[in-house]
């Protein structure tokens, strides 16, 4: 009886043992399968397989290689020769391709990667090594590796072997969801369904803030490296953010898929993060680009759906808002979205309406400014965090502009002009001052900037404040002691359409050329206008302007031929060695020239632009911004004053002489809380703010409790 007992529960054991494994087995040929109809996926073109059969040698290796050449700077052109292989492999798998089940092709897979192993070429660059050829090879074994010999399959192992979890570049970030990802792929091939259970839950665990480290801050911007660089467009979307979607579509429905919440940070992610630094969410931003700035962009395009596609497979959450992206990207609506956003950790501020796109880029004590130069790109990017403010209204304004740009007038920075810029090495600097953030209530802001340039030593306080239909720029106590002219740029821009001036009280419209203009309250360039409050002197250059892709890049292998573009650009001439020199531009995008001519200052009301104190009233919005540099007191309306015990940025919404509503911010990141008095008599009071009135003096004293720890930085409001 016993054994028979015994027995049957052994029966019963293996039995269940038997239908998990069916069960595991199942899910992973799903999501093999999954993985190898996407990247057999793309069309095949047989002409384009002609012309790789062509170049193949006799040796298996490829003509306009130079694998000899494994510098860093060099690029690694060997990815072209596993590339290769791959997309031979999926002609030979694509029934519809003339080289369908073609055995001169199979041939020729052996011989490119019999080739391959014999050498084993390692780059410079770990990239190479641990994500290029390992990914591509990981592709052709998932594609065609159970034809090719067993041997051979098991040579290129090692080679595949590099991308692992102990690897240096499998650190936390983008990286480490790349490579595991590409192991996971190789687990598959060779049906290693434990290490692949360890390896997916590596992954879905990278989903997390890593505020102060690599990865997701808190603000939802994200850092590749400690330097605290803005990577959100880089790193962060391509390697990151699409790298983990891709496989939380990978394990959906299986024992293996991602939990909800992972999923939906990951959405929280690509929306409050990824998409409001794009353009409308659609587009680039070149604002958040690093070194790749300086290589040719192929074509102007709306990014990809399938991200988006791929993450509502697993989630309803926030669905409205990511199809709305879809519909954008797709060209099946148009923008309509409007707020602003300062990403505190990473001193980036950006603003939106359903018209235009600005930012605002900066750096700080508490942040770098810029990715160092790495492999070569990104040679001339010293000074494009120093208060970059780029427009853009179609989002393809400054595209491909970067070989014949003028890297000390980058748009809205003021820059000291030298002879040259500096060399690679003295690109990456960390920041000299904490006063440097915005205030913000999501829909308005302002941003200040107590710049001082770790390159040159210049010195100026900087602020923009953002309105619906306009924004405002300053510039005052700017100081350079070289005996070198400093300039301020508005813009600098593809140049569109012709140019139209307002010069005192005579409207022109501008032939190609360079020149000084004297008395120029307004200039209108492609549906945006810059009025200048009181009429002003200013440089404007609308003429073709040439180089050479190869003059702003260390890498080897790029175009020396000569470009040309019809470049728009307009700056300040403060002078030689200026001492407290200044400015003030009001920008109005998306407007006509009949618009920009009847309307004056658009109600724009500067109340201060001095060392102490820059700010603005927009009497129509009764909208207030301002920046205090120091405590310090102003007049916000006749009879109606405020003043601040500390710096600090503040916000004021007004009804009439009455504060309905006020957000305040302490870019010093120093303050716990802000006190500041206001005329007239009310009564405030909640978690983190209170009031006490005197009604002798008609005033208000207001105490506000301010963001701490990762929150510290960000704005906060508080309705009266």
């Amino acid at each position: 009886m016993k054994r028979s007992i015994k027995t049957l529960l052994m029966v019963l054991f293996g039995s269940a043992f038997a239908t998990f494994c069916h069960a595991q087995n199942k899910d992973l040929e799903t999501i093999k399968g999954r993985i190898v109809t996407e990247l057999m996926s793309s069309n095949v073109n047989d002409k384009a397989i002609e012309a790789i059969i062509a170049k193949m040698n006799d040796d298996g290796s490829f003509q306009g290689i130079n694998y000899a050449d494994l510098s860093r700077t060099a690029s690694f052109p060997h990815g072209g020769h596993t590339r290769d292989l791959v997309y031979l492999a999926k002609a030979y798998k694509t029934k519809t391709s003339a080289f369908y089940q073609n055995k001169k092709v199979k041939d020729l897979i052996t011989k490119g990667l019999e080739y391959w192993v014999k050498y084993d070429f390692v780059g410079d660059n770990w990239h190479d090594n641990q994500i290029t050829t390992p990914t591509n090879l990981g592709n052709l074994m998932l594609v065609i590796g159970d034809e090719l010999p067993k041997d051979l399959v098991e040579k290129a192992q090692p080679m595949i072997g590099r991308a692992n979890m102990s690897a240096s570049g499998a650190r936390q970030s983008g990286d480490r969801i790349v490579i595991a990802g590409i192991l996971a792929k190789n687990l598959l091939f060779r049906n290693d369904a434990k290490e692949f259970d360890n390896i997916i839950k590596i992954i879905e665990g990278e989903m997390k803030f890593a505020t102060g480290e690599r990865g997701i801050q808190h603000d939802y911007s994200f850092h590749h490296r400690v330097d605290r660089v803005n990577n959100t467009s880089s790193y962060g979307y391509g390697k990151y953010a699409n790298a983990y979607g891709e496989w939380s579509f990978y394990v959906a429905g299986t024992k293996y898929q991602f939990s909800k919440e992972k999923i939906n940070q990951l959405v929280d992610y690509y929306l409050d993060g990824i998409y409001k630094q794009m353009v409308y969410g659609v587009y680039e931003d070149i604002s958040v680009k690093n070194r790749s700035i300086s290589q040719k962009v192929a074509s102007f395009q709306p990014q990809s759906t399938l991200e988006i596609e791929r993450v509502l497979v697993s989630t309803d959450y926030r669905k409205k808002e990511l199809e709305e992206i879809i519909r954008l990207r797709k060209g099946e609506a148009k923008p309509s979205q409007s707020f602003a956003k300062f990403f505190w950790q990473t001193e980036h501020f950006v603003f939106q309406r359903p018209g235009f796109y600005t930012t605002v880029r900066m750096f700080s004590t508490r942040n770098r400014n810029m990715e160092e130069p790495y492999n070569g790109p990104g040679k001339t990017t010293h000074h494009r965090a120093d208060g970059t403010n780029y427009l853009m209204l179609k989002g393809d304004e400054y595209h491909n502009i970067w070989a014949v740009y003028d890297w000390q007038k980058i748009s809205g920075t003021t820059i000291m002009q030298k002879a040259r810029l500096y060399g690679p090495e003295d690109i990456q600097k960390e920041g000299l001052t904490n006063f440097v953030g915005a205030v913000t209530d999501g829909l308005y802001g302002a941003v200040a900037f107590d710049f001082k340039s770790p390159h040159d030593m210049t010195e100026a306080k900087k602020s923009w404040f953002f309105f619906d239909e306009e924004y405002v720029c300053l510039g005052t106590d700017i100081k350079s002691k070289p005996d070198l002219p400093v300039a301020t740029t508005i813009n600098q821009v593809l140049m569109r359409s012709d140019v139209t001036i307002m010069q005192d009280g005579t409207k022109k419209t501008l032939p190609q050329g360079n020149r000084v203009a004297e008395k120029v309250k307004w200039v209108y360039h492609d549906k945006v206008g810059y009025i200048f409050p009181e009429p002003t002197t200013i440089n404007l250059s609308n003429q073709p302007e040439t180089g050479r892709w190869s003059d702003i890049t260390d890498q080897k292998n790029i175009s020396k031929e000569e470009v040309k573009e019809d470049v728009f650009k307009l700056w300040f001439n403060h002078g030689n060695k200026p001492n407290g020199a200044s400015y003030q531009y009001i920008v109005v995008p998306n407007v006509s020239e009949q618009q920009l001519a009847g309307s004056a200052n658009r109600s724009i009301e500067i109340l201060s632009n001095t060392p102490d104190l820059q700010a603005v009233k927009h009497t129509n919005l009764g909208i207030i911004q301002l920046a205090f540099y120091k405590n310090g007191e102003v007049e916000i309306a006749k009879g109606s004053k405020l003043k601040m015990d500390s710096q600090g940025m503040a916000m004021l919404k007004m009804n009439g002489n009455r504060l309905k509503e006020l957000t305040l911010a302490d870019p010093s990141r120093k303050l716990s809380r802000m006190t500041l008095t206001v005329s007239g008599i009310y009564t405030a009071k909640g978690e983190g703010y209170f009031s006490v009135s005197d009604s002798k003096q008609n005033t208000t004293l207001l105490v506000v409790d301010l963001p701490q720890g990762v929150y510290a930085g960000k704005s906060v409001s508080v309705k009266l």
